[in-house]
């Protein structure tokens, strides 16, 4: 046993509901509705499936599958870092039903910066990483705005990381308006740049100007280049040209259980000789599904 949080929430499927139908992440933890979903992440080149980021979901046995917004509120901090060490370990054993299918996808996390330091997260990798000669590792994604005020943090823990072939992402890049110089300073090995910039960056001169330049930073300190919220061929276009490596958002796929990820796999393994799909034709022709 790797910490007490596994023991702090008991599977207990028996429980009944909450009487005031509120449904809390103790609820999620302790009745074992926790699930991830994964949204894929396409290479902008070759439209290729790449890799997906792993999402928090409940899957409430009469209301159907529930959104973080539902459960997450009032979550405190124990039970927070209960959910990180979850996360990471079924994306862990997730990537194994995956690979069992022919899919060696790199799966990303979202990790409060709370977890680096009080999760015991190398340890969390040496005990239950997969061990086939295959697995690409894990990235774990952290917000700018957290991580930018203690880069001594950051860098610690990626160099621990690092031993497990695990890389740290930053995530939702932009909106923590960090100055250049601090950026020389991260060990990251992805940026991805914030939703709000990609809306519209066919259209709107200023957020396709910070597109570029965020892009143009990333290459120069080495670093692989995410956009988020990508819901448009223009946008995919757009981004493209500028040289942004990976797209994410709903043009592609919304979120989606790692079952019907591996349904939809089934038609089609994306690998080196998989033809290119146009982008408008969305994830149907990435998987070569019907509709």
């Amino acid at each position: 046993m790797l910490t007490a949080l596994r023991n702090l929430f008991s599977s207990d499927k028996g429980k009944p509901e909450p009487a005031d139908g509120k449904v809390t992440l103790a609820d999620v933890l302790e009745r074992d509705w926790f699930e991830l979903f994964y949204q894929p992440k396409i290479d902008l080149k070759t439209m290729r499936l790449v890799g997906a980021e792993a999402l928090v979901r409940a899957r409430h046995p009469t209301r159907g599958v529930l959104s973080p917004a539902v459960f997450l509120p009032g979550a405190g901090e124990e039970e927070m870092l209960a959910l990180t060490e979850r996360v990471i370990i079924t994306a862990l054993k997730d990537w194994e039903a995956l690979a069992a299918h022919g899919m060696s996808l790199k799966l990303s996390v979202n990790v409060p910066v709370s977890a680096l330091v009080k999760l015991p997260i190398p340890a969390i990798l040496r005990e239950e990483r997969p061990r086939a000669a295959n697995w690409p590792g894990l990235i774990m994604e952290v917000t700018e705005d957290e991580i930018i005020h203690d880069l001594k943090i950051a860098n610690d823990v990626a160099d621990a990381l690092r031993r497990f072939n695990c890389t740290l992402a930053l995530d939702d890049f932009g909106a923590g308006y960090s100055s250049i110089a601090r950026l020389r300073q991260l060990p990251f090995s992805e940026l991805k740049i914030d939703r709000a910039y990609v809306m519209n960056c066919h259209t709107d001169r200023v957020s396709a100007g910070l597109c570029e330049v965020f892009v143009e930073l990333a290459k120069r300190f080495g670093l692989k280049t995410v956009a988020e919220g990508i819901e448009s061929t223009h946008e995919s276009h757009k981004l493209q040209a500028m040289g942004c490596d990976v797209g994410q958002g709903y043009l592609y796929a919304k979120p989606m259980s790692k079952g019907k990820l591996i349904g939809l796999m089934r038609t089609r393994l994306v690998g080196p000789r998989a033809a290119p799909a146009p982008a408008k034709r969305g994830m149907a022709a990435l998987f070569g599904a019907k509709g």
